[in-house]
C-alpha cells in the first residue's frame, strides 16, 4: 500500500515537473516569436539585464552587462513583449484557477467563471467608460468595479432568497449576468458607428494588442493577492465538493470559505477582464484538462490549473499576433480551439464511461 502511494506521489511530481517545464518552454519561446526576431542568447542578456538594472535601481547603484544586442530588439523585448507574455499568463492563470474554483465551489463541471457575472459585469462597465469617452486607465477601472458590484449584487440575491444557497446564487447570477448584457446592448445600440461601436466591439471580443505596464502591474497584483488564498484554501475546496450535511461534520464553516472563494475567484476574475477583454472556455477547457492529467483533488488541480491555464493563454496569444498581419481577438481563438477540445473531452468521456 505504501508502495502505491509513492508510487502515485512520484507520477504526480512527474506530470508537475513536465507541466512546470512546458509553461518556462512557451514564456520564453513567446519573445523569440514575432516579426521582429529576437535570438535566444541575445534574449536571455537583454532580460538578465533588464533585471539587474532594476536591481541596481532599487539599491542606487549601476548594475547590467556589456551590450552585444541591438538597441531595437532590447525595445521590443522589454517594453512590447515582457509586459504582454506576463499579462498573458497572469490572466491565463487567473481565469483557469477561477474556473476549478468555481467547478469545485458548485459541484458542477459545466460552470465557468462568468457564472456570477463578473465577465458581463465588466464587460459593461468597459462598454460603458468607451461610450463615455474616458482614458484607458478609467475604462480599465470601471470594467473592474462593474465586475465586481455584478457579482456582489448577484451574492446579495442569493442571501435573501429563501431557495438552496447554491441553486439561487446560480440563478441570481444568470439574472444579473443578463441585466449587465442587455446594458451593453443598449449602450452598442445608441454609440457612434463611425468610432464607438467598433472599439466598443473589438474590446468585448478580448485582445492583449495595447497592454501596458502598468496594467500587467495592476492585473498581477490583483490575480497574486487572489490566487493564494484559494491555493492556500485547495485542500478546503475538496470538502465544498461533497454535501452539506458532510462538509459541516468535518468542523467547516461552509458560508465562510465559500464567500472567500467568491471574493478571490471574482477578483481574479474582475482583473482579467477589465485589462483584456472577454475571454471565453479556458475558466471552462482547462480546469477539464488538469482534472484528466492530475485528478479531482484541488490540492493538486489548482497549482495545475494556474501553470496550465498561463501557460494556454500565452500559446494562444502568439497565435494571435502571429498567424495573421491583422491581430486576430483571443474570444475569437480561444473559442476556435476551446470548443473542439471541450467536444473532445465530452467525447472521450462518454467513450470512457461505455467502457
Amino acid at each position: 500500500m505504501k508502495r502505491l502511494e509513492r508510487s502515485e506521489e512520484d507520477n504526480y511530481k512527474f506530470k508537475f515537473i513536465v507541466l512546470i517545464v512546458i509553461f518556462i518552454a512557451v514564456f520564453f519561446g513567446s519573445f523569440i516569436l514575432g516579426r521582429y526576431a529576437i535570438g535566444l542568447v541575445d534574449l536571455i542578456k537583454i532580460l538578465v539585464n533588464w533585471f539587474l538594472v532594476h536591481i541596481g535601481d532599487l539599491f542606487g547603484q549601476s548594475f547590467g552587462l556589456t551590450q552585444t544586442w541591438s538597441s531595437e530588439a532590447a525595445t521590443i523585448a522589454v517594453n512590447v513583449r515582457l509586459p504582454r507574455v506576463i499579462a498573458a499568463g497572469a490572466i491565463g492563470a487567473a481565469l483557469s484557477t477561477a474556473g476549478a474554483s468555481y467547478q469545485g465551489m458548485f459541484r458542477n463541471p459545466m460552470v465557468s467563471p462568468d457564472i456570477l457575472g463578473a465577465s458581463t459585469g465588466a464587460g459593461f462597465g468597459a462598454a460603458l467608460g468607451i461610450f463615455m469617452g474616458m482614458h484607458y486607465v478609467g475604462i480599465t477601472v470601471l470594467s473592474f468595479c462593474c465586475g465586481l458590484l455584478a457579482v456582489f449584487l448577484a451574492y446579495i440575491v442569493s442571501r435573501v432568497s429563501r431557495i438552496n444557497t447554491i441553486l439561487s446564487m446560480v440563478l441570481a447570477g444568470i439574472m444579473v449576468s443578463s441585466l449587465f448584457s442587455a446594458g451593453t446592448s443598449f449602450i452598442k445600440l445608441v454609440a457612434d458607428t463611425e468610432n464607438t461601436l467598433p472599439a466598443i466591439t473589438y474590446w468585448l471580443m478580448g485582445s492583449l494588442s495595447s497592454i501596458r505596464g502598468n496594467d500587467t502591474l495592476f492585473v498581477c497584483i490583483v490575480v497574486i493577492a487572489g490566487i493564494i488564498p484559494l491555493f492556500l484554501l485547495r485542500w478546503r475546496i475538496n470538502i465544498l465538493t461533497v454535501s452539506e450535511d458532510e462538509a459541516k461534520s468535518l468542523g467547516i464553516n461552509t458560508g465562510r470559505l465559500r464567500f472567500i472563494v467568491i471574493i478571490c475567484a471574482t477578483l481574479i476574475t474582475a482583473a482579467a477582464v477589465s485589462v483584456s477583454g472577454i475571454i471565453g472556455w479556458v475558466g471552462l477547457v482547462i480546469p477539464h484538462f488538469c482534472r484528466m492529467i492530475f485528478g479531482y483533488d484541488y490540492r493538486k488541480l489548482i497549482p495545475a490549473s494556474i501553470l496550465l491555464g498561463g501557460a494556454f493563454l500565452i500559446a494562444v496569444d502568439d497565435l494571435a499576433r502571429t498567424v495573421t498581419t491583422n491581430e486576430i481577438p483571443l474570444g475569437v481563438l480561444t473559442a476556435f480551439v476551446g470548443a473542439p477540445l471541450f467536444i473532445w473531452l465530452i467525447l472521450r468521456g462518454g467513450a470512457a464511461r461505455e467502457n
